[in-house]
């Protein structure tokens, strides 16, 4: 969501958009063998110009898009598969009822 935002920060294309994106972008990269790669299409190009407008542009509306997809994929997943339980330990035998006990224990 982080960058759903920041994409739409640089919608508008004024001196701060501008400067923005043309900073967070070069973050990438530092990333080893790919960060260039990574910069140039996100740039659309050599430098920031109306393709990264336009790459942004369809980021902006299609993440939320992807993020509600994905949500509901895991979401799916585990109402399918059930939460994972890597120490093996039985749920229902390793449960402390939550009345009386921790209700008196919040009491005092």
């Amino acid at each position: 969501m982080i960058v759903t935002t920041f994409i739409g920060y640089v919608l508008p294309w004024g001196q701060m958009s501008f400067w923005g994106a043309t900073v967070i972008t070069s973050l990438a990269s530092a990333i080893p063998v790919v960060g260039d790669t990574i910069v140039t299409w996100l740039w659309g190009g050599l430098s920031v110009d109306n393709a990264t407008l336009n790459h942004f542009f369809s980021l902006h509306h299609l993440l939320p898009f992807i993020l509600v997809g994905a949500s509901l994929l895991h979401l799916a997943a585990l109402h399918q598969y059930g939460s994972n339980n890597p120490l093996g330990v039985h749920s229902e035998m390793d449960k402390n009822a939550s009345y009386p006990y921790f209700y008196v224990k919040d009491l005092n």
